[in-house]
């Protein structure tokens, strides 16, 4: 199997632990009897709860587009280095991006910035 599509898998991985991350932080400020109830009063969160959802929400804009980006170019046949390492950035600094945002490390935006030049690197390889 091409690397881009284990790394799309890895990706989804991610996201996975990004969702239980942010739900378990959630839930703790929140409490467990409102989650397991209706929800019809919301409940805000704050701190790293509150930056965990903030950063899983970016995740999601961000997963769909490198899924289609990693499909078109391996249905496309356009595999090679651009896409190989366009996948490694953008799995990997969003991979580190939960933990940077979560703990509000200052090197957040430039773990961003990678990420979504490894997407543009992905998408770019489909066009060439």
């Amino acid at each position: 199997m091409p690397a881009e599509l284990e790394l799309l898998g890895v990706a989804v991985i991610i996201g996975l632990l990004h969702l239980f991350w942010a739900a378990a932080e959630s839930q703790a400020q929140r409490g467990y009897g409102w989650a397991a109830g209706p929800r019809d009063e919301p409940r805000a969160v704050t701190g790293r709860a509150a930056r965990l959802n903030r950063a899983f929400a970016n995740y999601l804009e961000t997963l769909p587009l490198f899924a289609a980006a990693v499909g078109a170019a391996a249905a496309g046949d356009q595999l090679g280095a651009l896409t190989f390492w366009g996948a490694h950035a953008y799995v990997w600094s969003r991979a580190l991006y939960v933990p940077a945002y979560a703990f509000g490390w200052p090197v957040r935006p430039l773990l961003w910035f990678i990420s979504i030049g490894g997407l543009i690197a992905v998408t770019a390889a489909i066009f060439i």
